[in-house]
């Protein structure tokens, strides 16, 4: 079963700054990081999408972004990976494990998953409501893994869909997502202080 990568590396990076995905970590771009975790991975080629050279252009939400990626991987592709350029400690062990579910061939989608650490509760307007029972609930992270054509047809659905990640277009239209172990140690770098983590996490023999 053949498998693509789809790297999102576009965005403005509005709450980092600037363009996160071309932030150094260790003297290396972290969307170039996250690249070699996707080929070391175990897939055949990479589409990169945003600003890295020779990247296809990104679009207005991350969605279209992918959506560009995905216009670029061919119809014979079975699989599709789709990873965030601002996940740059993913690991080549964590995209084989994603890949290796989904080549058993019984869902239609695999998310790494880790488990909530901390009491969730519900606030309004600076009120408590309730506490959130977290026994049930996971945070999930890239790369995600997926049937090519059921990612198609879910990037085909309706425009206006309110997901924060491709698992969540699959989930809409009734495919079976399931999960993998993820590694806490795979953050996602949204704000400065994330890259100074990263910088330790690194330090300490991540990736």
């Amino acid at each position: 079963m053949t498998a693509w990568g789809i790297l999102v590396a576009a965005g403005a990076g509005t709450r980092f700054g600037g363009p996160k995905q071309d932030a150094v970590l260790a003297g290396v771009p972290l969307w170039s990081r996250a690249l070699e975790a996707l080929r070391a991975g175990g897939v055949d080629e990479v589409v990169v999408v945003g600003t890295p050279p020779g990247a296809v252009p990104g679009g207005p939400s991350r969605r279209a972004s992918v959506a560009a990626g995905l216009a670029e991987v061919p119809e014979p592709v079975d699989l599709v990976l789709v990873h965030d350029a601002a996940r740059p400690l993913a690991t080549p062990a964590l995209v084989s494990s994603v890949l290796a579910r989904l080549r058993l061939g019984d869902v239609d989608g695999v998310v790494p998953a880790v488990a909530v650490r901390d009491t969730l509760k519900v606030v309004q307007d600076g009120r408590v409501i309730r506490t959130v029972d977290r026994s049930k609930l996971v945070a999930v992270q890239t790369p995600q893994g997926f049937r090519a054509d059921v990612l198609r047809a879910a990037h085909a659905g309706p425009e206006d869909e309110d997901v924060t990640d491709d698992a969540g277009l699959v989930e809409a239209m009734g495919g079976l997502v399931v999960t993998v172990p993820g590694d806490p140690r795979n953050i996602k770098v949204t704000f400065p202080e994330d890259l100074d983590l990263a910088e330790a996490l690194l330090a300490g023999g991540v990736g």
